[in-house]
Formats: C-alpha cells, structure tokens, sequence
C-alpha cells in the first residue's frame, strides 16, 4: 500500500480564512463609506445584546439538562434508561420551528397555570398575585424552547464522551472506594471533556444560528430587528446583506476561538 502524501505548509495554510477576512475587510469598508449600509448596521446591531444574551442562557440550561437526561440514560433502571431515550429520540424528531410555537403558544399557558395552582394558598392570602400568561416573556419562552430541543443533541454528546472512557480506570476507582460522584467527577468528566468538546462547540456555534428563530415570537434580535427595518425600507438587500455578515463575524470568530481551546485540551496531560 502506497505511503499517504503528505500536504504542504502551503496547501495546510486558511486560504479559506484569509478570503473570509478579505470579504469581511470589504463589506467593513463598505459601510463604514455607504450612509444606507452604514444605518442599516446600526440599527441591527443593537439586537446583538439579545442574540448573545439568548443564545448564553439557553446553552447553558440545554448542557445541563443534557448531561442530566445523558446520566438517566445510563442508570441502572430500565425505566429511567427508556424514559432518557424516548425524551431524545421525540425532541430530535420534531423540527425546532415546531418546538418554538409549541412551547410558546400552548406549553407557556399550561406551565402558567400549573404555577398558580402552585401558589394557590399564597394567591388566596394575600400575599401574591395569580401569574398571568403575558407575564411569561417570550424570550423567556424561545429560551426554554431551544433548551429543550438542544438538551437531546447534547445529551448524546455527553453519553457518547462519557462511554468513551477506559471502563478499567472506572474499575480502578471503585477499587479505591470512590462513590459513584466522585468517579464521575475525578475520574470520567476529566477524560470525557476531550470527547465532548468538540462536537458541543459544534452545537454552540449552532445556537448562535439558530437563535434567530425567536424572532418568529418578536424577540428583538438581530434578525428581528432586520426584518422590521426592511418591511418599512425595502432594503432587502442591504438590510439582509448586513444580518449576514454579523452573524458571519459572530459564528467564524466563535469557532476559531474554540478551535483554540479544542487544541489546548488535546495537549494538556491525561489524568
């Protein structure tokens, strides 16, 4: 069998990343010269707060929730192991469009009311006043809708890292007494977090995509705050042109910045 060539430096050199830079350098120069791009990126921009402040808060409650139902499915109890993996295989079926109306328009009156039938006696009291269905925020609810549907993406990242570990060192470490937690947290995640991290970076550079679907529910984000400037202009062009390149700077530095991080744990030492 024939040796694999070896590329170059220079075929191994971003030339991708250096025509991406040019565009951006480009367009940069493009708005900084043109009054139309120039209103139009100043107008958006202002949504990036909300799609950053999105996005932060529902990754973390999805890595969460994730590595929750990824421990349930891998109990000892058949019945958390299949409520686990019916949760997944039901999120992951259903388009996240689907997901975000759902828990908007039918999930938030029946968590409202659930609430107030919880606080009965506080509301029968006196002391507070029965939750009203618009005192739920819909960015409160587009945040629990792209928990839930990442929660199933996530939770196999974390069952398929977690698996992934030498089940002689899981062995080693009951042998030293370690209770299940704390093989899990001395032993396992450690080891894990290599496996893991690559593919749930993935999935945040995702998020920041697909967080513009809240601007289905209003939510004042990039997107949204792009389609309202061009339903009143009609810069279509420019306005989407601009929505584009934010959320090109946003997702290229994002990822480049992980790849970073990525390498750093491949290099760091094994526990």
């Amino acid at each position: 069998m024939s040796a694999r060539p070896r590329h170059s430096t220079t075929d191994d050199f971003p030339w991708w990343l250096v025509a991406l830079v040019i565009i951006g350098l480009v367009l940069a120069v493009v708005i900084a010269v043109n009054d139309i791009y120039a209103q139009v990126f100043n107008i958006v921009i202002k949504g990036i707060g909300m799609t950053v402040f999105v996005t932060l808060v529902a990754f973390v409650l999805a890595s969460l929730w994730g590595l929750a139902i990824a421990v349930l499915g891998m109990a000892d109890n058949i019945m958390l192991r299949q409520g686990a993996r019916f949760y997944i295989e039901t999120v992951r079926g259903i388009p996240i469009l689907v997901v975000l109306f759902y828990i908007a328009f039918v999930g938030a009156p029946v968590i409202v009311s659930l609430f107030n039938w919880m606080i009965t006696p506080l509301v029968q009291a006196g002391w507070v006043d029965a939750m009203q269905v618009r005192d739920f925020s819909l960015t409160w609810r587009a945040i629990l809708a792209l928990t839930i549907c990442y929660a199933a993406f996530i939770a196999e990242i974390f069952r398929a890292g977690i698996e992934a570990v030498d089940q002689g060192q899981v062995e080693a470490a009951k042998a030293l007494g370690l209770n299940r937690v704390q093989r899990f947290r001395l032993v396992v995640f450690p080891q894990a977090i290599r496996t893991i991290f690559p593919p749930l970076s993935n999935d945040f550079v995702s998020m920041v995509k697909d967080s513009s679907l809240v601007s289905v529910l209003g939510v004042m984000d990039i997107t949204q705050l792009g389609k309202v400037y061009a339903a009143g202009s009609f810069r279509f062009f420019e306005t989407y042109s601009i929505v584009a390149y934010i959320y090109l700077i946003l997702t290229l530095g994002l990822s480049l910045v992980l790849r970073r991080v990525e390498k750093s744990l491949r290099r760091s030492p094994r526990g």
